[in-house]
């Protein structure tokens, strides 16, 4: 197996078996509270949770987050997950497809077109690899494979130092990112893997060309303490333990952002876990909100689990609008339900 391919089922075998969260900074969603309306004036069974993201309709304003690939157990999972992003019609993002551009034998644990035809579907790759040699024809590659709708570029720079041997000349990526955005057929979204984007940088990225921001705040899954679990030497290691907490909250990147672009497509992740929480990050601004433990255990599962997880997650949504007496998605965002507390 590949170095590449080793990394991913470590990544997989790590997150599912280990202790890997954040230890002490929170996604921030605590300090807001939802006003509750003991009578709403409106049928529950009309609440409405569909949304649109880059033209397409969803049922629901979910994201299952990019999480994996390169690996037999890795495509299994993504096939459970594209088609429960089919049947539920919301969205999904694959784990980066660097490998599958080392290894195009690979390729097929990514290309789950076929399994959500109609699904909202991200393509992914590290935009740090724009300095190691990748570039259009690479994007393109990965986009064609997932038969994608938009490409993820991700930002991990705290990864990548902890990372044994990892890609860290991030000089000269914001205009190598311009140039992209204007070659590539699909809209490009920035992403952070769990330390978040704040509105300056955000604002950096939307000047550059980039068409969606997913902030992938701080208080989930810490990559600096997955890349320790499996670090080789005692260095990296005391790296990513130092460094596990490190990152802005989701919370504090989605109002950040909201501030400088009040528009730009946006997707709120980093350590949510129900749809309380996904209604939190809506009302903040979010369109999309992104979620992947909670999909990855699901799915080490069963599809069973998957449905129920979804399930619940749009019961828990739906709940919010009705007990805040909104019947639209539109109707939360302009409410003045959430309040923040202190």
């Amino acid at each position: 197996m590949a170095e590449t391919q080793v990394r991913k089922a470590d990544h997989l075998r790590i997150c599912l078996e280990e202790s890997v969260q954040f230890q002490q900074t929170t996604n921030g969603l605590e300090n807001y509270k939802f006003t509750h309306c003991c009578l709403p004036e409106i049928n529950r069974d009309e609440i409405d949770l569909t949304t649109s993201f880059f033209g397409k309709k969803l049922a629901a304003p979910l994201l299952i987050s990019s999480m994996t690939g390169g690996t037999e157990f890795a495509g299994e999972i993504n096939q459970r997950l594209a088609k429960i992003a089919q049947h539920y019609n919301i969205a999904m993002g694959v784990g980066s497809q660097r490998v599958a551009v080392e290894d195009p034998q690979v390729g097929k644990t990514f290309a789950v077109r076929s399994h959500a035809p109609n699904a909202l579907l991200f393509a992914n790759l590290g935009a740090v690899q724009l300095n190691y040699e990748y570039g259009i024809d690479q994007c393109e590659k990965v986009i064609d494979l997932l038969a994608a709708d938009a490409l993820i570029l991700h930002l991990n720079p705290l990864q990548e130092c902890v990372q044994t041997k990892g890609d860290t000349n991030f000089r000269g990526l914001l205009a190598k990112i311009a140039k992209l955005c204007k070659k590539l057929p699909v809209p490009v979204i920035a992403k952070e893997v769990g330390n978040g984007i704040s509105g300056e940088m955000a604002q950096k990225l939307i000047d550059a060309g980039v068409a969606g921001i997913d902030v992938a705040g701080a208080g989930g899954t810490s990559w600096a303490k997955v890349e320790s679990e499996r670090a080789q030497d005692p260095m990296q290691r005391r790296l990513g333990r130092t460094f596990t907490d490190w990152g802005i909250p989701t919370a504090e990147c989605i109002v950040s952002v909201r501030d400088v672009a009040p528009d730009v497509p946006l997707i709120a992740s980093g350590g949510l876990r129900d749809g309380l929480e996904v209604a939190k990050a809506i009302a903040l601004g979010a369109d999309l909100a992104g979620l992947a433990m909670p999909f990855l255990q699901a799915a080490a599962v069963s599809e069973a689990a998957l449905h129920e997880l979804v399930q619940v997650l749009m019961a828990e949504i739906t709940t919010v609008l009705f007990c805040t007496g909104n019947a639209t998605l539109k109707d939360l965002k302009h409410s003045k339900a959430l309040k923040r507390l202190g």
